[in-house]
């Protein structure tokens, strides 16, 4: 008897969602390292200021990929409210000088 396997739909595929992250953060963390490491060849000539450029473009990288893959998952990002949702509030102000 062949086995009935459902495929689930890619909503629910963690498999594929792991396997898109881990990608994206591998890529994300050589490119921006190797771009770190380009820039800091050109611009730095001390050894320690070349392997911090190179320690920044690999932490932008994984934080990108971080972002990304958050977004992926549908978890929670720290995400300000638009102006138009916060709610006003009215301050009234009285001058010292004035009176009624």
């Amino acid at each position: 008897m062949a086995e009935n396997k459902q495929i689930p739909p890619p909503k629910y595929d963690l498999d594929a969602k792991w396997d898109a992250c881990l990608d994206l953060t591998v890529r994300r963390t050589v490119y921006s390292s190797l771009a770190g490491a380009f820039g800091g060849l050109l611009l730095f000539r001390s050894p320690v200021t070349r392997w911090a450029s190179i320690a920044l473009g690999a932490g932008i990288g994984i934080g990108s990929a971080y972002t990304e893959c958050s977004h992926k998952f549908e978890g929670s990002t720290t995400r300000l409210p638009s102006p138009s949702e916060v709610p006003q509030k009215t301050i009234i102000v009285e001058a010292e000088g004035e009176q009624n």
